[in-house]
């Protein structure tokens, strides 16, 4: 991950923007049948990725960085085995700081080339250490994830592209000269890009991005199956790869594990590891080696890349019916404690709401039957959608209809969640109103 570039927060887009990005289906979750078709990455391959390079950086000085020996070395590795699976692969070559840089962009057979799911991290290492977890991590996932779609011969409904960026480090070079040669109308054949920056931290957090909200549902859907909560990305923001797409309107997402940012009490309790440590206590620095890597999160974000691709590709292209509107935001619900809200601005809408207003509700959370779950419409008027229902089960990931028709359609709606009883905890992932 990149330094230079200053962070910045980012709102969640209006997800009535969706179809024009072309990624939404008949909801901003992830199709339950693609779901099921994607593979569990093996992590024993990708931690074999990362020992490959991690010998790389050695017999090279040390490191993988921009212009060195072990840049060069790693890109051609990635080749070989790309070229090998039945890919079209295109070595880029660039100049920076007096040096030759190469981006490799790896194309799978296939797929509709109008509409481009494309998956990148920064192959390059800082000069200091051999850059396992920042970013060996990333790109031995995606290679993985790959290679999967080579041994399933994926024929997905999108055309699949990866991407291993160069100089990184040095201010995001590979990726914005990759973006800056790309025509515009290449450009706009780009549904999304999904970056993965560091996802093997040793004392991991489970970040994701909340540039696009189908990408970021995507993603939380995955981890919501695990029963695992997720924080919006800050730490990186702007600072890898995925800015430079971002900048020229292309849809982006992805996962991170942290830098070098401090592990807080609460993270600690939620995700295990150190509080009051940093999430990679050897970023950017000689001891990021194999020894560095934090198997269960490398294990879960590769399997949840898969998910992705496999998902954001072989979904339907037709845009959703209705109007959408939705908050994705997590917001955290007190165990036996006060109501919390997540709520959405209606606009544009004549008149009143349907008599088939669809209500599509996803908490997070490890005992539901604690929780009353209300609809609450912009007059105050209280629709219950659940009263302490369905026992032990973990999580509410379904669509309720209400008939709203005495309703006001514009204004603010709320979803009301309230835990009634101690132990189990959890967050509203995201709430969304569909007008017919």
């Amino acid at each position: 991950m990149n330094l230079s570039v200053p962070r910045r927060v980012t709102a969640v887009a209006a997800l009535a923007a969706l179809a024009l990005a072309g990624l939404s289906g008949t909801s901003a979750s992830a199709d339950p049948a693609a779901a099921a078709a994607a593979p569990d990455i093996p992590l024993a391959n990708v931690k074999q990725h990362l020992t490959d390079l991690q010998s790389i950086a050695t017999a090279n000085g040390g490191n993988r960085a921009h212009g060195r020996t072990g840049y060069k070395a790693s890109i051609d590795f990635v080749k070989a085995k790309l070229d090998a699976a039945g890919y079209t692969t295109t070595l880029q070559q660039f100049s920076y700081n007096g040096a030759t840089g190469y981006n490799l962009i790896a194309d799978w057979p296939g797929g509709d080339p109008n509409q481009v799911i494309m998956s990148g991290s920064h192959l390059d290492s800082v000069t200091a250490g051999p850059g396992i977890n920042d970013n060996g991590s990333g790109s031995a996932a995606i290679l993985e994830t790959a290679l999967a779609v080579s041994r399933a011969q994926l024929q997905p409904t999108k055309h699949l592209r990866f991407g291993w960026w160069g100089a990184e480090e040095l201010g995001l070079v590979g990726s914005k000269y990759y973006v800056n040669n790309l025509p515009s109308t290449e450009r706009s054949k780009i549904s999304g890009y999904l970056n993965f920056d560091m996802i093997g931290s040793p004392n991991p957090g489970y970040f994701v991005y909340d540039d696009d909200p189908t990408i970021e549902q995507t993603f939380k859907d995955y981890y919501a199956g695990l029963g695992i909560p997720t924080e919006i990305e800050t730490e990186g923001d702007g600072r890898s790869d995925h800015a430079p797409f971002k900048n020229v309107g292309i849809p982006v997402g992805g996962l991170f594990s942290g830098a070098d940012y401090t592990k807080t009490s609460a993270q600690a309790q939620k995700w295990g590891g150190t509080a009051g440590q940093a999430f990679d206590r050897c970023y950017h620095s000689s001891c990021d080696t194999t020894a560095n890597i934090n198997d269960t999160a490398l294990d879960r974000n590769a399997d949840a890349i898969a998910y992705a691709i496999w998902n954001l590709s072989t979904g339907t292209t037709t845009p959703p019916t209705g109007t959408v509107f939705e908050n994705t935001a997590d917001v955290s619900i007190p165990d036996n404690g006060a109501a919390v809200t997540s709520t959405v601005n209606v606009t544009g809408i004549t008149g009143n709401a349907p008599s088939t207003l669809k209500v599509g509700v996803d908490i997070v959370h490890t005992y539901i039957g604690d929780l009353v779950v209300d609809l609450i419409a912009p007059d105050g008027s209280v629709y219950n959608l659940s009263n302490r229902a369905g026992g032990s089960a973990d999580n509410i990931n379904t669509t309720y209809t209400v008939n709203a028709s005495s309703e006001v359609a514009n204004g603010a709606w709320k979803l009301r969640v309230q835990d009634k009883a101690s132990i189990d905890t959890g967050y509203i992932s995201g709430f969304k109103l569909t007008f017919p």
